[in-house]
């Protein structure tokens, strides 16, 4: 993973994260000369900044010699509000969920242009995904990805959509048109049902979480086999939960449907 754009020397506090962002789930321990690399600072200044992130508890010393990101990190990570606070409000819900279907559940929040995985749980014997709590992903080919970008700014989702997008598999759908009439299905269901967009043998339903003003704030989903399991029957299941978690986050009740006049 290359830091690019990083040239100059920068503050104190951007050489620092500089530091901690070369790590990734890919790479997550590093020698000091790696870190020096990856983050593009001189040896002596990783040096110095790698010993005052570790003596700090942002990083540690791995049994090899190299360093990995620190448990105080975590621990000050933790306390963002969308993260702890959502994922200890939702695991009731995301728990009943995974135990109803048996497959992946996820929580996931948007930041900026892409899905961050807050909480996933895994079903035995569930299909295999390639995403990892605190890991990000795309929005486009997700389901908790097109129900955070169906309810995103305009701007954000034209940002998003003139974006080379990633192709996964061959079904992946990289068509921005499509991937607008899909969004905008997305807003008029509901629901986000992704088949076959990560993995071949996935298919993903999602369903929007709402926050106190009835915005979007998050989405849960589940990610299971698609030859095993008809995605419309994961759809009331998945929107109770969503339904449960936004309540439980103080959302207002939807109002009930129009009684037609007779």
């Amino acid at each position: 993973m290359e830091v690019s754009g990083r040239t100059g020397t920068g503050s104190v506090t951007s050489r620092a994260l500089r530091v901690l962002e070369v790590f990734s789930a890919a790479e997550p321990v590093l020698t000091l000369t790696e870190i020096s690399r990856l983050s593009q600072l001189p040896l002596t200044t990783a040096h110095r900044l790698v010993n005052e992130l570790a003596e700090w508890g942002a990083l540690e010393r791995s049994p090899d010699g190299g360093y990995r990101i620190g448990l105080r990190l975590w621990e000050v990570a933790a306390l963002a509000p969308r993260g702890l606070g959502l994922r200890e409000t939702a695991l009731p819900y995301l728990s009943d969920l995974a135990r109803v279907t048996g497959e992946n559940v996820q929580l996931a929040v948007r930041e900026e242009l892409s899905v961050v995985y807050v909480e996933r749980l895994a079903g035995r014997g569930s299909v295999p995904v390639l995403t990892r709590v605190g890991g990000r992903f795309a929005l486009t080919p997700t389901g908790v990805g097109r129900v955070l970008l169906a309810h995103a700014p305009a701007e954000v989702q034209e940002s998003v959509l003139a974006q080379p997008p990633a192709r996964y598999t061959e079904r992946t759908e990289c068509d921005a048109g499509r991937l607008r009439q899909a969004l905008a299905e997305v807003r008029r269901t509901g629901v986000a049902v992704c088949e076959r967009q990560v993995t071949m043998d996935s298919v993903s339903v999602a369903a929007p979480v709402h926050g106190t003003g009835a915005e979007v704030v998050a989405a849960v989903s589940v990610v299971a086999h698609v030859d095993a399991v008809e995605a419309h029957t994961l759809v009331p299941l998945v929107q109770v939960a969503a339904s449960g978690i936004s309540r439980s986050l103080g959302a207002p009740s939807p109002a009930p449907p129009a009684r037609s006049r007779r």
